[in-house]
């Protein structure tokens, strides 16, 4: 078992490698009611190119067959439902698919042991028929159109699809319903044996719990499975120019949406990118955070409303800043971002300001320490790019107004900047 210990949040993180190659980490919070765990497999919309273990030729398969298979754990030979289980146990159970991985979760106060049974047992013991793999389709391909009538995931798909050339972030989690028809549980049963192998897969769990003891009621509840070796998952050679510099919607909404996007490079030292990821928060608050010369004026001016949304989003293959909101005039909001982005390389960036972002950035990280699922969360998020979450809280110390500086002159380019706007 290996313990890291964190100074700043007073926090412990045990691992255990299991012998199947199942990661387990598991953080103590004594005292506290709560309890959470959460089952990732490194495996998400954008692995359809991938040289199953053992074999040689290339297997290719269709848009959405990671959220598809998640869809269809829950379904057991019974006839019963995983999540109607765990619902009637009094926990508060879910799954979900990202580009890069998928996670299946609870949360309660009472019944974690029965509950880990169920979860432990659904992953583990996948159950497909040609007859349950049909009938899934027409559920998912509804749940495609009522995401097509969302203008918020439109105007962010869309800023996607203009800044990437081939990478398959670009493309819906969930696919089209196009693309599901041609999933069969042939497909489904591959893609499982291949990506759900524990030796690719992270379980964290959070709770009054010994560590020792949960450690073993996890290796009691795992099944043998030997590990055939590493994956090859193939991935599209990706242009660093965007697609096009700009993209507009129609939508019924009472206000138009927008979403800002940039393309970077993706770091692949951990630790810089750890670093960089804060530094860029720090940075998009100085440039629209709520306290900012950029956001008050726009405010006062009626042009923008509410926070807006400001992330660094990175994955196995990918890398970007999104900036998103409300606006009565989008264009507006996007020249002021540009003008503002200018004077900060002319001028410099204002020391006071980044003391001042930089103390609430590091205040957020520690705030997350405070509930379970956000803990349990983002380890699992971590550690599955390969990240301690521990690492954020190290390395904000280093960041600097001049390095600051570095990454708004290597990053915020136009020529690397997208717009999308959903109007009415």
């Amino acid at each position: 078992m290996k313990i890291i210990e964190n100074s700043n949040v007073k926090e412990k993180l045990y691992i255990e490698k299991m012998e199947n190659g199942l990661t387990v980490m598991f953080v103590p919070k004594p005292g506290i009611q709560k309890k959470y765990m959460i089952w990732g497999t490194n495996y998400g919309s954008n692995d359809n190119k991938f040289i199953v273990p053992g074999e040689t030729e290339e297997t290719e398969v269709p848009n959405g067959v990671a959220h598809f298979l998640e869809h269809k754990l829950f379904e057991q030979p019974n006839g019963t439902n995983s999540l109607d289980t765990l619902t009637a146990l009094g926990v508060n159970a879910n799954a979900f698919t990202t580009n890069d991985h998928t996670a299946y979760l609870f949360e309660c106060t009472n019944n974690f042991y029965p509950a880990m049974d169920e979860l432990m047992d659904y992953v583990q013991h996948p159950y497909f028929t040609d007859e349950n793999v049909e009938k899934e389709k027409g559920i998912i391909g509804q749940e495609i159109k009522m995401y097509d009538d969302y203008p918020d995931w439109k105007v962010y798909l869309n800023a996607l699809k203009i800044m990437y050339h081939k990478n398959p972030i670009k493309i819906d989690v969930a696919g089209t319903v196009e693309t599901i028809s041609h999933i069969d549980k042939e497909i489904l049963y591959k893609c499982y044996k291949t990506f759900y192998h524990p030796s690719n897969m992270i379980m964290v769990i959070v709770g009054d719990f010994e560590p020792e003891k949960i450690f073993e009621e996890v290796k009691k509840r795992l099944v043998e499975n030997i590990n055939k070796g590493e994956i090859k998952r193939i991935n599209p050679t990706e242009e660093e120019s965007i697609v096009e510099s700009r993209i507009e919607d129609k939508f019924e909404v009472s206000m138009p949406l927008y979403t800002i996007g940039i393309k970077d490079k993706l770091e692949t030292d951990k630790r810089k990118l750890v670093k960089k990821d804060l530094a860029i928060e720090i940075l998009l608050n100085i440039i629209l955070g709520k306290s900012s010369e950029t956001y008050q004026k726009l405010y006062k001016e009626g042009i923008i409303f509410g926070e807006q949304g400001l992330s660094y989003e990175y994955g196995r293959e990918y890398a970007h800043i999104l900036i998103s909101g409300q606006s009565t005039n989008p264009d507006k909001v996007y020249e002021k971002f540009k003008n503002t982005v200018k004077q900060l390389k002319e001028n410099g960036i204002n020391q006071k300001d980044f003391e001042r972002l930089k103390k609430m950035v590091y205040g957020r990280y520690i705030r997350e320490y405070n509930d379970v699922s956000d803990i349990a969360r983002m380890f699992l998020t971590d550690a599955l790019k390969g990240i301690c979450s521990f690492d954020y809280l190290e390395e904000i110390e280093g960041i600097t107004v001049e390095y600051l500086e570095q990454l708004l002159n290597d990053i915020f380019k136009e020529n690397k900047m997208v717009i999308s706007i959903v109007k009415s």
